[in-house]
């Protein structure tokens, strides 16, 4: 619930933030940064104002240490009445008033920054002592006292300009996360080693087409679609979630394009596309200012939300003459899904097995790679992977399935020479999970972005 604040209260902090400010002053001799957000109206606190607070430390951080100024003293406080921090600096009252200066003038959320720097032996600096402009606007763009002397604008327009400024900052920039934690996690995934059957650091796999490089090439192609894909999400937050998967198998569609011009043709990702890209739509529906949705379970649930109708229909329309694919024939013979039945079903294979056995050992101080490996064994051991099917048939499905589970019935981590045993011997069988090496990806990202 929002807290606002009276004028009273907030004379009483800047009361008392100025005579901490003398204090230090006088017992550090040095210059002293007081950061405050720039907020209008009675409500000064929140969960994303502490959010772009936290991003203006950073960004102080950064430049002083950069500039290589060194903190004697940090306080920070954090009260209805807003967030503040204190921290003296030593070095030169002008190079710090300048370095803070840059951060307010970098970008709109800078804009919401007050870094005033108080200097022992002359008071404080201004913008006007260094020759740089007034700061400007936040509605109008206009030298901005003129417009607050003037009372040119009402509270109601400087709340909803600070809104869109902290809503549009934090959106980009979760977008840029989102995506870049998927990147991550296909690169998490081809990189772990050994996978049996699959494309690794150690080898080929069953696949002549392609190797670790391929994989590589194709994760790159496909980093703007993942933004895009967190951006449609973000778009049609507020419209039923068909829409979004509407949405999303379109750029889905070029994303393909781009995968196959970047791979030569070769169908690296494909389900990726479809999973991690319904994943990412996700996300963006339950983003919020204050950060990305972090529990699992919500993000999976949205996927089926968005994907669980159109999955039906397509399945129901599916007739023996309009079965091109080997998926589309096979969901006619036996019912099975594959991957799309997965997503639409809310991921119940990486809700179940992926995320509680990666987390399982990761907690136990298991590498994220040997887990990562036991984590492929536990998905093909209790999932049925079309891809085998089609390469194997329901035999060769079944004998990986028990090959796995065989493993993991020695421990959770089973040695890595038996891994590579069985990984020459699905190499001789010409049998691939790539079913349960895209659901490895997709516990990978759920790892890197929910709460444990």
């Amino acid at each position: 619930m929002e807290q606002e604040v009276t004028l009273l209260e907030m004379l009483e902090a800047r009361e008392a933030r100025a005579s901490r400010q003398r204090e230090i002053l006088d017992s550090l001799g040095c210059p002293v940064v007081s950061f405050t957000m720039n907020i209008p109206g009675p409500v000064k606190n929140g969960p994303t104002i502490r959010r772009a607070f936290r991003e203006g430390l950073l960004r102080l951080d950064a430049a002083l240490e950069t500039a290589g100024l060194s903190t004697l003293s940090r306080e920070e406080i954090d009260r209805p009445t807003g967030c503040e921090a204190l921290w003296a600096v030593r070095g030169s009252g002008r190079q710090i008033k300048e370095l803070c200066a840059a951060i307010e003038d970098r970008d709109p959320l800078g804009r919401l920054f007050d870094l005033d720097v108080l200097d022992p032996e002359r008071g404080g600096w201004s913008r006007e002592d260094l020759g740089l402009s007034p700061r400007r606007c936040l509605v109008c763009g206009r030298v901005g006292k003129g417009c607050a002397s003037r009372r040119l604008h009402t509270v109601e327009e400087l709340r909803q300009r600070t809104g869109a400024i902290l809503r549009d900052f934090f959106a980009r920039q979760d977008r840029d996360a989102l995506a870049g934690q998927a990147a991550r996690a296909l690169m998490y995934e081809v990189c772990t080693t050994p996978k049996p059957g699959l494309v690794d650091r150690a080898n080929c796999g069953s696949h002549r087409d392609m190797d670790l490089f391929t994989f590589l090439d194709s994760t790159a192609a496909l980093l703007p679609y993942w933004r895009q894909a967190v951006s449609i999400g973000q778009e049609t937050a507020a419209l039923l979630p068909e829409e979004t998967f509407l949405r999303l198998r379109e750029a889905g569609a070029e994303a393909e394009r781009a995968m196959l011009q970047a791979t030569r043709g070769v169908n690296t990702h494909k389900g990726m596309i479809f999973s991690m890209g319904c994943l990412l739509g996700a996300s963006g529906r339950l983003w919020r200012p204050e950060g990305p949705c972090r529990d699992a379970a919500r993000l999976l649930e949205e996927c089926a939300r968005m994907s669980a109708g159109a999955v039906e229909d397509a399945f129901s329309a599916l007739t023996p003459e309009t079965a091109r694919t080997f998926g589309a024939r096979l969901y006619l013979e036996t019912g099975l899904r594959g991957i799309r039945g997965e997503v639409a079903g809310g991921f119940p294979s990486v809700l179940l097995t992926g995320l509680p056995t990666l987390r399982a050992l990761l907690e136990r101080g298991v590498s994220m790679e040997r887990a990562g490996v036991s984590v492929l064994l536990a998905l093909m051991a209790r999932t049925v992977d079309t891809n085998l099917i089609a390469r194997g048939g329901p035999e060769g499905q079944r004998w990986a399935a028990a090959q796995a589970a065989g493993l993991l019935a020695q421990g959770l981590l089973p040695a890595l020479e038996a891994v590579e045993a069985l990984d020459r011997e699905m190499i001789r069988r010409n049998l691939s999970p790539g079913g349960c090496a895209d659901l490895l990806a997709v516990t990978y990202f759920l790892h890197a972005v929910t709460d444990g």
